[in-house]
């Protein structure tokens, strides 16, 4: 594995704690589990990808988007744009 940023070794290990939550669920629903234990769970799974999200975009605002701008400061914007537009 190549040499990862700070945000993205921490998006890395978040996401794979959601996937393994996610390999919970999976079980739980084929066990016949109580629906709000695997609601709860489902709610977990979502806010560590929303936290994975959030490093992954702070990563890329602070190191990638100074380089970028400099190159195309319109195609970055519009980038950021559909950054912004998909995250609402």
């Amino acid at each position: 594995m190549t040499n990862l940023t700070v945000n993205k070794s921490k998006a890395l290990k978040l996401t794979k704690q959601a996937a393994g939550t996610l390999a919970k669920v999976l079980k739980m629903i084929e066990e016949n589990r109580y629906c709000p234990e695997i609601i709860q769970q489902v709610d977990s799974v979502r806010g560590l990808l929303n936290s994975a999200k959030r490093e992954l975009l702070t990563g890329h605002l602070d190191s990638c988007l100074p380089t970028k701008i400099k190159e195309n400061k319109k195609e970055t914007i519009e980038e950021l744009m559909k950054i912004y537009n998909l995250s609402n």
